[in-house]
């Protein structure tokens, strides 16, 4: 027991050095977070560029978290940062679903973990029904029935990752949220499609032209 000081005294030292490595890693997990919001509202707001700047801006936030806890994975892989992650990976997805570039961004490019990728891209897809119905309001049915593509795509793609919770941190009951999601964006696009090929099928002057939305904003 002679040493018994100096046995806590190292403790303290590494649990010192743990927290605040811990702080720093919050403060920009909640930064990646908040900036990767930003994002995701810009790009409903039609802002593209806007929303590629806030998502380089989470990337870097990303890139501070993993250096901040270089020395603690047990830190890294705590559930905080796999939550600050998801969001990153939700946001860049869902640039590429809504911008309509060829590429989505891969894990490694983003410097997140695989199963956090898979749920972000997941809760990308859901959120890609407001995308849809933004497009139906504007009267762009084709828009909204090219999202509903990807969604399905992808619902269909991450159905098949077949793993434990454990291994996918839960990847099997987001895809769950995520079907119910599809199903009922289905549903209101086919009823779009069925309205317009209805309105088309009309004779000509028989409905009266209706104002658009834009319009009347």
């Amino acid at each position: 027991m002679s040493n018994l000081q100096d046995v806590v005294a190292a403790a303290r030292a590494t649990l010192d050095e743990k927290y605040r490595a811990r702080e720093i890693a919050l403060a920009h997990g909640r930064a990646l977070t908040r900036t990767c919001a930003n994002a995701i509202r810009a790009m409903h707001r039609g802002e593209l560029a806007d929303a590629r700047t806030a998502v380089a801006g989470a990337q870097a936030e990303a890139g501070r978290v993993a250096d901040a806890l270089s020395a603690h994975p047990d830190l890294y892989f705590a559930g905080y940062v796999q939550d600050a992650h998801k969001e990153l990976a939700e946001a860049a997805t869902l640039l590429v679903l809504i911008g309509g570039e060829t590429d989505l961004p891969t894990p490694a490019l983003l410097g997140i973990e695989t199963a956090a990728y898979l749920n972000g891209l997941a809760e990308a897809a859901s959120e890609g029904r407001r995308h849809a119905l933004d497009c139906l309001r504007r009267g762009q049915i084709d828009r909204a029935e090219a999202m509903l593509g990807q969604m399905d795509d992808i619902l269909s793609i991450l159905t098949t990752v077949d793993y434990p919770d454990a291994v996918t941190s839960g990847l099997r009951r987001t895809c769950d949220a995520l079907r119910a999601v599809v199903e009922r964006t289905r549903g209101d696009v086919t009823i779009a499609v069925l309205q317009n090929r209805l309105l088309a099928a009309l004779p000509p002057g028989l409905i009266a032209p209706q104002p658009s939305l834009e319009e009347d904003a």
